[in-house]
């Protein structure tokens, strides 16, 4: 009877089945939960309230070269670069004085190789009813880093290089300018010399001049005028670079009537359809608007000249986000296979006895265009009129 009772005693309890079950599907979650903490690239990381490392996953010994269990018990700016360790000890002495709850900042890591690299650090305080210090991650951005710095470096470099570049094209413009001017001077005094001699010769001799040297004369004078003329849009055009660039609201519509008021003074027998769209305003240099509008409305006042109804317009329309603005006539035309001259110095589409000028208007208002950021183009057909296209950046 007592063998029984001993025997009965002796027996192990029975577990609860819910129990097992529970602690089964606890350890399952405890290994899922470390699977996902060891397969995560970056460094996740737990101190205590005295700052030293208690939890670090495997990625640790990846980035640092450190074994974990070594590194336990050890403070995390131990581990960094001499020039970040105050830095970060500042930053956890911040959180455990209650001032700061997470810290987010990019620090230098000295791996057991002696390598540097870059990580961020991000952590938060770990409250559970009180203060249990920090945890967090630690990403390895070293790649991106490098890149940043290299960049840098780069921009750096490129800016140098602008400065002096800028510093050699402004010494560069000063002697161009200082030439142009010279060059001006020593040229219009033998200009000068033979257009006063020719004009000597044709008062002299008045009575005696044949006709043919009559004509000579004049085509010498004429051609000393041209000459001229040139050298002051040559100077001109050199200057547009130099002028400093005061853009304000201005109605190009306005100025456009300006312009046709003066040359409607200057011919008044010619009877020219003008049509100009009212208002049209633009944020750029009004004195630069007026060289630009004066050139290509001139030139098509020139070129419908041969034309019994004549008619010029400024118009504008919107393509997207950009107005295009345009200056049309139905005059003489061009032939578009040539109209890649049209924007050059010197190069003419018709030859002086048609139409006179010296060639640089187009190449001028094209300086001015560029200068405010925009494009301009044309298209035109002989005998047909021609539409001159330009945009501003406004």
């Amino acid at each position: 009877m007592h063998r029984w009772r001993r025997s009965r005693a002796a027996a192990p309890a029975r577990r609860d089945p819910e129990h097992q079950a529970t602690e089964l599907a606890l350890r399952e979650s405890r290994r899922r939960y470390q699977e996902v903490v060891e397969s995560v690239n970056e460094v996740i990381f737990r101190t205590d309230p005295g700052g030293r490392l208690t939890f670090l996953n495997h990625a640790w010994e990846r980035i640092s070269g450190y074994p974990v269990a070594d590194s336990l018990g050890h403070e995390l700016p131990e581990f960094l670069h001499p020039d970040d360790m105050g830095l970060a000890r500042e930053l956890l002495r911040q959180v455990a004085r209650g001032e700061r709850t997470e810290c987010h900042c990019e620090l230098r890591l000295r791996t057991h190789g002696g390598e540097i690299r870059w990580i961020e650090a991000a952590g938060r305080v770990v409250h559970d009813g009180e203060a249990l210090g920090l945890a967090g991650t630690l990403d390895d951005i070293s790649t991106r880093k490098v890149a940043e710095l290299t960049l840098k470096n780069l921009n750096q470099e490129l800016e140098t290089r602008v400065r002096i570049r800028t510093a050699e094209l402004e010494a560069s413009n000063r002697e161009l300018e200082a030439f142009s001017y010279s060059v001006s001077h020593d040229l219009r005094a033998p200009l000068r010399a033979i257009d006063g001699f020719a004009q000597i010769l044709e008062e002299e001799l008045a009575d005696k001049l044949e006709p043919s040297s009559r004509a000579h004369l004049n085509r010498i004078r004429n051609a000393t005028q041209r000459m001229s003329q040139l050298i002051d849009d040559l100077i001109g055009l050199a200057s547009l670079t130099r002028q400093p660039l005061k853009r304000e609201s201005v109605d190009l519509s306005e100025l456009a009537t300006q312009i046709i008021d003066e040359l409607r003074a200057e011919e008044p027998q010619r009877q020219v359809e003008i049509r100009i769209v009212p208002r049209l305003q633009v944020q750029a240099d009004r004195n630069l608007m007026r060289i630009v509008l004066e050139n290509l409305l001139r030139n098509a006042w020139k070129f419908s000249a041969h034309e019994p109804h004549a008619c010029i317009g400024l118009s504008a329309e919107r393509d997207r986000e950009r107005r295009i603005f345009c200056v049309s006539d139905n005059g003489a035309g061009f032939d578009m296979a040539f109209a890649a001259n049209l924007f050059r110095p010197f190069h003419r589409l018709h030859s002086n006895s048609e139409f006179a000028g010296t060639g640089i208007g187009l190449a001028t208002v094209q300086r001015i265009i560029q200068r405010h950021g925009g494009l301009i183009w044309a298209q035109a057909r002989p005998r047909e009129g021609a539409r001159f296209y330009f945009t501003l950046d406004s």
